[in-house]
């Protein structure tokens, strides 16, 4: 595996779980939570998968690149879904969740 783009990867991904997670926390206070509620449920689970992949990556697993397949979909559907919204902190998450698939995709 190499390095750089190995780095590359992780680093996306910890940025990418940062800014889900305000992307999550900022959707709780909009007005309507319920229309959120999809927005939401991705930013969750876009987060957890960045930041496992990012473990398994540090860790120099062999599972690292399955993972960063499933870490590549899941980034690229919380990007459609924060596409939807017109608030600033979804359109941020979307294209830094683009940014991590991409780099995902590298692997």
């Amino acid at each position: 595996m190499n390095y750089h783009i190995s780095k590359k990867c992780l680093d996306a991904c910890l940025a990418c779980a940062a800014v889900c997670n305000y992307c999550a926390a900022s959707c709780l206070k909009e007005q309507d939570i319920k229309m959120m509620a999809g927005c939401i449920q991705l930013d969750m689970e876009c987060a957890a998968i960045c930041y496992a992949t990012a473990q398994l990556i540090s860790l120099g697993s062999e599972k690292a690149q399955e993972l960063t397949r499933l870490c590549e979909d899941i980034c690229r559907e919380c990007a459609a879904e924060c596409n939807k919204h017109q608030n600033e902190h979804c359109r941020e998450c979307a294209r830094i969740c683009n940014e991590c698939a991409d780099a995902c995709a590298e692997m």
